[in-house]
Formats: C-alpha cells, sequence, structure tokens
C-alpha cells in the first residue's frame, strides 16, 4: 500500500515540537528560511531531500513520522503493510537502540505518554517497511516492529484500552510467526496471561502463562517472566502446591544470573525483580511471610539510586495485603493510602487498590474510606470499585 505523504504542516508540527525556529532548523537542515517557510506553508513541493533534511535534524522519533492514534485501524493497515512491502531501508540499527530505550523507559513513564513515542518509531518504521532491503533487513524490521507492537499492546493494557491492545498484540504475534521470533511469542503469550490476571480469569492466565513457557527459549526472559506468572495466577486460584512450585522454579532459573546491563528494560528479566514477585505472590496467597517480603522489597527500592516510582506503588500494595492479612489494618490503610497518593498507578492497577481497601474495611472503616477518597481525589476519572485491565 502506499504512504500518506508528508505535508508542509506535518513538517512544521515535527518541528515545533522538536521547539526549533525555523532559522535554527535552517542552520541545521543547511536549508534557507524562505525555503523551509514555503516547504511547511505548502507553497513548494516537498521533495525527498527536504523529508531526509527534516530527519537528519529531528530524528526518526519525530512528530513528523507519528503513526495514526487508532491501534486497531492502525494494526489493519500494518498487517497490509507486511503482506505487501519490499523492505528496504539503512536506519535499522539507530531504529533498534530506539525500542530498547523506549522498553526501558517503560517502569517510569506513563503509559499513555509512552504509547506518543512508540506511535512516532512505528509511523516511521512504516515508511522503512514502504522501501527496499534485504531479506536479512526485512527480518530485523519485523522484528524491530513486532517489539513496538508488544510495548504498546502493553500500554494500552495499562490504560483500559482492550481493542486496541489486543489488535496490537495480535499483530506482534503474527510478525514474532512470519520472523520466526520464539521469545517475541512467548511475550505476546505472557501479556496476554498478565491482562487475563488483571481481569480476575486466573485459570486462563495459568493456562496462557504455561503456553508462553512452552514456546519461550529456556534462558530467555520470557520464559522466566512467564513463569513467575503462572506462580501469581495459581495463587489467585488457591493452589499453594502449584505457586510454591512455580516460586521454587523462578528461584532456579535467576540463580547466577547476572544483573542486565539495563535492568529497567521491560523484556529483559532483572534478577532484582524476583523478590517483588514473590511478595506479590505471597500476599495474593495469603502467605505470612508476605509480609517480610514486601518490607524488605520496598526498603530495597526506597534506598536504591535508581528511583522507580511505579515499582513502589505496587510494593506498597504487595504489603498493605499482607498487613491486612497479619491483622494491621491501620498500617495497611498507610501504606495503601502511599501507593494512591503517589499518582503512578495506572488502571490495570485499580483494582488491587479496591481489593487492599475492602479488606480494610472489615476491621476500620474510617481508613477505609480515607484511602478512598484519596483514590477519587487522586484519579477522578474512576472510582476505587473500577476493576480494569
Amino acid at each position: 500500500m502506499e504512504t500518506e505523504p508528508i505535508t508542509g504542516a506535518r513538517l512544521r508540527a515535527a518541528r515545533e515540537a522538536a521547539g526549533l525556529s525555523l532559522s535554527a532548523m535552517s542552520a541545521r537542515a543547511y536549508l534557507s528560511k524562505p525555503l523551509l517557510g514555503m516547504l511547511e506553508t505548502g507553497q513548494r513541493r516537498i521533495r525527498p531531500e527536504h523529508v531526509a533534511a527534516y530527519v537528519a535534524v529531528l530524528g526518526p522519533g519525530s512528530l513528523m513520522f507519528t503513526e495514526q492514534e487508532d491501534g486497531e485501524q492502525a494494526t489493519t493497515e500494518w498487517f497490509q503493510r507486511v503482506a505487501a512491502s519490499d523492505v528496504g531501508g539503512d536506519t535499522l540499527d539507530r531504529l533498534e537502540m530506539a525500542v530498547d530505550d523506549l522498553a526501558a523507559s517503560y517502569p517510569t513513564t506513563p503509559p499513555g505518554e509512552l504509547l506518543v513515542r512508540i506511535r512516532r518509531h512505528l509511523g516511521y518504521a512504516a515508511r522503512l517497511m514502504d522501501g527496499k532491503k534485504t531479506l536479512t533487513q526485512h527480518r530485523r524490521l519485523l522484528v524491530t516492529v513486532g517489539w513496538l507492537s508488544l510495548l504498546a499492546s502493553t500500554c494500552h493494557i495499562d490504560i483500559g484500552e482492550l481493542p486496541a491492545a489486543a489488535a496490537r498484540g495480535h499483530l506482534a504475534w503474527n510478525l514474532a510467526e512470519e520472523a520466526e521470533h520464539r521469545e517475541i511469542s512467548a511475550w505476546c503469550l505472557e501479556t496476554r496471561a498478565w491482562q487475563q490476571l488483571t481481569d480476575g480469569h486466573f485459570a486462563v492466565a495459568a493456562e496462557l502463562s504455561r503456553a508462553a513457557q512452552a514456546i519461550a527459549p529456556e534462558d530467555s526472559s520470557a520464559y522466566i517472566q512467564a513463569t513467575a506468572q503462572e506462580g501469581r495466577a495459581l495463587a489467585r486460584l488457591g493452589d499453594s502446591t502449584g505457586t510454591y512450585g512455580a516460586l521454587r522454579k523462578v528461584s532456579r532459573l535467576v540463580s547466577g544470573l547476572h544483573t542486565p546491563d539495563r535492568p529497567e528494560h521491560h523484556f529483559r528479566y532483572d534478577p532484582a525483580k524476583s523478590d517483588a514477585y514473590v511478595a506479590t505472590t505471597l500476599s495474593w496467597l495469603g502467605d505470612p511471610a508476605a509480609e517480610s517480603y514486601a518490607r524488605n522489597v520496598l526498603a530495597d527500592l526506597t534506598g536504591s539510586t535508581s528511583v522507580r516510582p511505579r515499582r513502589i506503588a505496587s510494593a506498597n500494595l504487595d504489603l498493605g495485603l499482607a498487613l491486612v492479612a497479619a491483622d494491621k489494618p491501620e498500617e495497611a490503610a498507610d501504606v495503601a493510602l502511599a501507593a494512591v497518593t503517589s499518582g503512578r498507578l495506572v488502571p490495570s492497577n485499580y483494582w488491587r487498590v479496591s481489593e487492599v481497601v475492602a479488606r480494610i474495611e472489615d476491621s476500620d472503616r474510617t481508613d477505609a474510606a480515607t484511602v478512598r477518597e484519596a483514590f477519587r481525589d487522586t484519579y477522578p476519572a474512576t472510582s476505587a470499585s473500577s476493576r480494569s485491565g
């Protein structure tokens, strides 16, 4: 299919989004200011060399290459591109590095903001898809778009946009199959398992986690993550034997595992996450050991030089649930309040707030009301009783 031509308005929007004046753009692009003005106002036809000049200054992640916002419609267009294009381009190294940067930004960037950046890179990748490339470069581009689509699906789940999440995930799955990339395929299943888990479909989540393990390379991050996900699903089902078995398996898998170069990378398993997963799993199972695990995880996170506010918020929810089970509702309310007022919770975690508040309410209605009110003030578009994927 043909790619929509870049308009003058798009050039101008990309330049202004980068904070550059016409004069600054002229100096960096080695094009005259009057020419740039005519290009951006439609008075001169935009040629490939003009686009190349903007790309050189603004980069492939600029607003100029933003993919349309409709995730489902965009996915349809991607299927058409994959089927019809003769892929080419010479900027794959930069694009692959950009994907790693985006995945590393996931823990600290609001998902809506990250989606904007992902769409820009997908828009740029779409233009590469319409060019000519070697078969090796073609596969690299498919893999890169697969990772971008999977990360976009994760962000859509975070903010409760489930149709778009499903469409992005389906695209990532198909790209992984075409590129024969087992790890992306496994991550697709693990991501679906996580969504099913947050939606309360625990048996389905466990089944998807096992399916992910079946196709993931055994030394991959996807295999470890899917094993941990199975343990959490089994904890929700009350299967203590299966839960402890999964926890022991994860422990074996991460023993001797080195911390990756970018531990914050969403698709690279960081051994430091293990205790956090144990804390969550044990708190869901109702194991008394959950309290000490959750306290240790929270202490490590708050004392780390690398600030990870979303992980801290989740750790507070784990501790809150464990404290309620230990008959410490007042402290549970305090840590739940800290999680809520951090402003770092995403819709896929709102149900966890509801669960902690409901259990606090069994012992102390006043404290529960305080947390619930804080939640409504911090997240006015929803309520503590909502349960969104």
